[in-house]
């Protein structure tokens, strides 16, 4: 199903956002809809380089699997920039990954942040600002 198909099922109107998760997207997609991941995390660096506004509360989206369907849709409760080393126990349990701990967390998040930051040119470090989200499944 597509995006725009969901949106129209789910009955909710106005603008949304489509979107995959860029690391595991339909593993992350599916801890989202089961209700066990209501947070992500992304590299600050990525939204200054390509011009893009941050999510804001309020904002909907619709989570896509790797093939580009359509899996649930969200709506964002709350954003916040912070350095890397200052996430919290409960942003990486909100996350809902592994064992859901900051030491999971911080593991997998170096690693992605290392591969998004090359991408730029740059390089990691725990001082990098990160853009983390909160939201809730509104349908699935």
């Amino acid at each position: 199903m597509t995006a725009e198909e969901l949106w129209k099922r789910s009955g909710l109107t106005g603008l949304y956002e489509s979107w995959a998760f860029s690391d595991a997207p339909d593993t992350l997609a599916v801890l989202v809809k089961n209700g066990k991941k209501t947070a992500t995390c992304s590299s600050y660096d990525v939204y200054q380089a390509n011009k893009l506004s941050l999510p804001k509360p309020g904002d909907y989206s619709v989570i896509l699997d790797s093939n580009g369907e359509a899996v649930c849709i969200v709506k964002t409760t709350k954003v916040y920039v912070t350095e890397f080393h200052r996430v919290s126990k409960l942003h990486a349990y909100k996350e809902g990954e592994g064992d859901r701990s900051l030491e999971y967390w911080r593991k997998v998040h170096i690693d992605f942040l290392t591969r998004e930051l090359a991408e730029l040119h740059q390089t990691f470090d725990e001082n990098k600002k990160v853009v983390c989200e909160e939201f809730e499944l509104v349908y699935a």
